[in-house]
């Protein structure tokens, strides 16, 4: 026991992400507002760290879109924060994208307790991530992504070497240089952040540089799916009346058209936006725009050039 809590130790003091920063050993002392202003230039440095490692994050994202396209899923993985940015990430997209919730999912270790409170050895079982992974039915379509600021948390890590047995996409998103778990995966981002304001609390930078990633992932590879018109949610979910008016927003954006219109196509094409800004640009009903959607795979700047020659 001796051996492995001192072989941790020295572990957690060679990551960048736990370095003691002993110029803010006194930071307790100090007025709030000059704690609020450090805190703010610490996370200003955020995103150029992101920004150096855009290659890596596009390629991972464009081979992502490539399996997804063809009916894979998107699969985040992590411990801690980490693992609640993932399922953060992943509940967003039904409303945002009109996503399966079975399309983009996020696995947290100890399930979904640990949303709300940390289940104490969850996070250093790599077999617990097999087992949750199996448990989806993972196949070579998937894209799995391990999460973990230290870079080295079994059950991110365990994640990503099991899918990779399987022929999943793997990515390892950390925030050390040198990781594990980028050492793992197909495609490793290492977003490094550099020692946090409270040593050790990688909720701070780390977590705002892995919610800025996640969001990339997410958003890009639904733009290259077809689920947005240029920078418009088209494929949005009116699930509430806010949401109802913001597709009635998106048609009018999309088209210029009359109120009176929009409500009509909105009506015929049973509140799917994508449908009615087609009907109303192309000119056609919610069926004829319907079947141009099916065929351009859902795409609908493709419909839009497309012929209704049924």
């Amino acid at each position: 026991m001796t051996s492995t809590y001192s072989a941790l130790q020295a572990q957690l003091a060679a990551l960048t992400t736990e370095a003691f920063r002993p110029e803010l050993a006194e930071i307790d002392r100090l007025p709030t507002a000059e704690i609020a202003a450090l805190m703010n230039g610490e996370d200003s440095a955020v995103p150029a760290a992101v920004g150096a490692r855009l290659p890596q994050i596009a390629a991972a994202i464009d081979a992502t879109a490539a399996r997804m396209a063809r009916g894979g899923r998107l699969v985040y993985a992590g411990a801690g924060t980490a693992g609640r940015l993932g399922v953060l990430d992943a509940s967003e997209c039904p409303p945002t994208f009109n996503t399966d919730p079975a399309q983009v999912v996020g696995l947290i270790a100890g399930g979904p307790p640990a949303m709300v409170r940390a289940v104490e050895g969850a996070e250093d079982s790599r077999e617990l991530a097999a087992t949750d992974l199996t448990a989806l039915g993972l196949t070579g379509l998937d894209t799995v992504v391990g999460v973990s600021a230290s870079g080295r948390t079994p059950y991110a890590v365990g994640a990503v070497e099991h899918a990779r047995r399987t022929g999943a996409l793997t990515i390892g998103l950390s925030c050390n240089e040198g990781s594990e778990l980028a050492d793992a995966a197909e495609h490793g981002i290492e977003i490094v952040t550099g020692p946090e304001l409270l040593t050790g609390s990688t909720r701070l930078k780390a977590g705002t540089a892995q919610k800025l990633v996640l969001n990339m992932i997410s958003t890009i590879t639904m733009i290259r799916l077809g689920k947005t018109y240029g920078n418009l949610m088209v494929d949005v979910r009116a699930s509430n009346e806010k949401l109802q008016a913001r597709s009635r927003r998106i048609v009018s954006l999309a088209t210029g058209a009359p109120d009176g219109r929009i409500e009509g196509a909105l009506a015929a094409a049973d509140g799917e936006v994508k449908t009615a800004i087609l009907m109303i640009l192309a000119d056609i009903d919610a069926r004829a725009a319907g079947r141009r959607l099916t065929d351009s795979g859902g795409h609908l700047r493709a419909a839009l050039n497309a012929d209704d020659t049924s």
